[in-house]
């Protein structure tokens, strides 16, 4: 007898904690914390619109009501993309 295919594996991220600093994101089983001042993108966010977080492959998060996409590694090494988007005023 054989055994039934394996579903799909998934992989989690959800939103832990939000503070007037920054946000923690569980991923796997990592905590991982995003200062608002190095994702910008976020500060202003509702937390509907932070909680709203998916992960389309490992090491790519997506936060499609605010059109953010991250890869883990600027996550996890923000030291290593060094860029930050400037928001423009009219």
């Amino acid at each position: 007898m054989k055994s039934a295919l394996r579903g799909k594996a998934t992989s989690t991220v959800e939103v832990d904690h939000i503070s007037s600093d920054g946000l923690w994101l569980r991923v796997d089983d990592h905590d991982l914390f995003m200062p608002f001042k190095q994702f910008p993108w976020f500060q202003n966010a509702t937390i509907r619109q932070l909680t709203c977080v998916e992960r389309p492959s490992p090491h790519h998060l997506r936060w499609p009501e605010l059109d953010v996409d991250l890869a883990l590694a600027s996550i996890e090494h923000p030291e290593r993309f060094p860029l930050v988007s400037r928001t423009r005023t009219p």
